[in-house]
């Protein structure tokens, strides 16, 4: 049932509606005014590296989310949140809940190598970025382009992957230099993706 419900990023779904009402809501409140110290702040959608951190903090989620698992990477879906057409999905949904006051909401993609092999892939997704920054408003792009087999290796033994970088979220990293928590997270991201 968790699984056929629509859900943020299904397109038109009341979870749509919800997530551009919250983000519009959460602006107002961050514009109304500076902080009691003084400061005034700039709203947007990301959670930077807290996803591990705040997980830890959190039960389990109506998404199916298990308790105490990471969050979700910034205003990404769930992953598994629709069967066909969930990249563009996914981007229209992202650039749904957009700030557009400095901050961006980035969008996490994990895309398969392979794309590049077959014809037109690499003009697909050139047209995608496109879309995406141009027509829809998108602020942030984190992209990994890596096949799960060469993940789930470095990660059994990530000595032996020491130039191997990957995005991490608004940062990227050395693939080996990461906590365990972290190289997990890369893969679970690369490997539902």
């Amino acid at each position: 049932m968790m699984r056929a419900t629509p859900r943020f990023g299904s397109g038109g779904s009341l979870a749509d509606g919800f997530a551009v009402r919250l983000t519009e809501l959460f602006d107002r409140i961050v514009k109304a005014g500076p902080t009691p110290n003084g400061y005034w702040m700039i709203p947007g959608l990301f959670s930077w590296a807290n996803t591990i951190g705040l997980g830890k903090e959190v039960g389990a989620t109506p998404d199916g989310r298990h308790a105490f698992q990471p969050l979700n990477h910034g205003a990404n879906p769930t992953p598994g949140f629709k069967e066909a057409g969930a990249l563009t999905a996914m981007a229209e949904a992202v650039a749904s809940v957009q700030s557009h006051y400095g901050n961006t909401t980035p969008i996490q993609l994990e895309i398969d190598p392979m794309l590049g092999r077959d014809e037109g892939g690499v003009e697909n997704m050139i047209q995608f970025i496109n879309t995406y920054c141009i027509d829809l408003k998108g602020t942030l792009m984190n992209i990994n382009i890596l096949d799960k087999e060469t993940i789930l290796a470095a990660n059994e033994h990530p000595e032996l992957y020491p130039d191997l970088v990957v995005r991490v979220t608004g940062f990227s990293a050395y693939f080996s230099l990461l906590s365990p928590d972290f190289r997990q997270l890369v893969v679970d991201r690369i490997i539902q993706g």
